[in-house]
């Protein structure tokens, strides 16, 4: 694929992370890896008024090239992409329902087998780091082991995948299963499966992770 057509899904994927209600304005941001680094979308530009021409490559050490500054939490995707050699795009979202987990610094159990599309038998919550800083990319790093997605506490989620289109696929279904958790405990703690049963789950979708 060309270097102007990555350009081009990385940023039609920024719009579309908005247009599901993943996010808005600004926030947020999305990469694509791409020979030997990534492009990002930019800093502080609403992603309806950017063009491709708008979106940044880095390489793995933060060299930019482009004529704009890069999205500041570029730290977090390059240190993804050299950890986790399958992750192929990565969208960082400050989706309402996951975002509100975050802020309790919740982690999303077991309670639904589909939440074995993230990789295992929940969704981890990342300690508390200030944006843009090394000790929130570390943080993000971790709580992925083994996983391809995360919240981020008092800040969002994100998540890794091949590509830029399963990437938005696993999105959104994580911001659902945040919905559907948080609309459980209005009620009550729901109970999780047992390990045994997700271990048979995460057999069975070998061929549906992203």
């Amino acid at each position: 694929m060309s270097r102007a057509a990555v350009r081009e899904q990385v940023l039609a994927t920024a719009r579309s992370m908005n247009s599901h209600g993943l996010n808005h304005g600004a926030a947020g941001n999305v990469s694509a890896r791409d020979g030997q680094g990534f492009w990002i979308t930019p800093s502080a530009l609403p992603y309806d008024q950017c063009a491709p021409e708008d979106m940044v490559w880095l390489d793995w050490t933060g060299q930019a090239q482009g004529r704009r500054k890069p999205s500041s939490e570029w730290r977090m995707h390059a240190d993804i992409y050299r950890m986790y050699p399958q992750a192929g795009a990565i969208l960082h979202a400050h989706s309402p329902y996951c975002t509100t987990l975050a802020c309790l610094e919740r982690s999303i159990p077991a309670f639904h087998y589909m939440v074995a599309m993230a990789g295992g038998d929940s969704i981890r919550c990342a300690a508390y780091a200030t944006f843009g800083t090394q000790a929130l990319s570390d943080a993000a790093v971790a709580a992925l082991s083994d996983r391809f997605a995360a919240l981020l506490a008092h800040h969002g989620m994100i998540c890794h995948a091949a590509d830029l289109e399963h990437v938005l696929v696993l999105a959104i279904e994580v911001e659902t299963l945040a919905r559907i958790y948080l609309q459980a405990l209005a009620v009550a703690e729901p109970p999780v499966l047992p390990a045994a049963e997700m271990a048979e789950v995460l057999l069975r979708f070998r061929d549906y992770r992203p």
